[in-house]
């Protein structure tokens, strides 16, 4: 996607529904960490695929281990971003590990359908998911279920803000 936030929408919405199991800042950041590769290719101009190494099953499930473990160990400062938010927090280096990778892969997810110079399987030069959904329904998706967080959001904090009472 060619920015960023159109991800939140599905891993917002993921993540607040396995709250338990998935580490919800980690899982969100890997999605977004990501896209630093086009980033980096459109502002230094950079003679690179707009979608690399970084944009591949295998690249996005090293960057993944990688920022779960970046994650785990910044876990103060992201402890109290989220009692900022009215969040609890906790986590392990596995859930935060696990939580890494599957935001990553799940950026391949969602950018490999409307890219054709994606190469999920690297080496394999090939990108079978190209044209399974067009641009606009995945934006329109994204979007969507980008609307749908804010109830997730209220609901948790609700329900936060109630255990905390008793």
């Amino acid at each position: 996607m060619p920015f960023t936030p159109f991800h939140f929408g599905p891993c917002a919405a993921i993540t607040f529904l396995l709250k338990e199991r998935i580490d919800l800042p980690i899982f969100i950041l890997a999605n977004i960490v990501i896209d630093i590769e086009p980033l980096a290719v459109m502002t230094l101009n950079l003679s690179y695929p707009l979608h690399g190494y970084a944009h591949c099953f295998l690249g996005a499930t090293f960057i993944g281990a990688l920022w779960g473990i970046v994650g785990f160990k910044g876990k103060t400062i992201i402890h109290r971003a989220m009692q900022w938010m009215g969040l609890n927090y906790k986590t392990t280096m596995k859930t935060a590990i696990i939580s890494g990778i599957g935001g990553a892969v799940s950026h391949i997810i969602l950018d490999a359908p409307i890219y054709a110079d994606i190469k999920p399987f690297y080496p394999l030069s090939s990108n079978p998911f190209y044209g399974m959904v067009s641009d606009i329904k995945m934006y329109l998706f994204c979007g969507i279920l980008c609307i749908t967080t804010v109830p997730l959001y209220i609901k948790a904090r609700r329900n936060e803000k109630k255990a905390s009472l008793e």
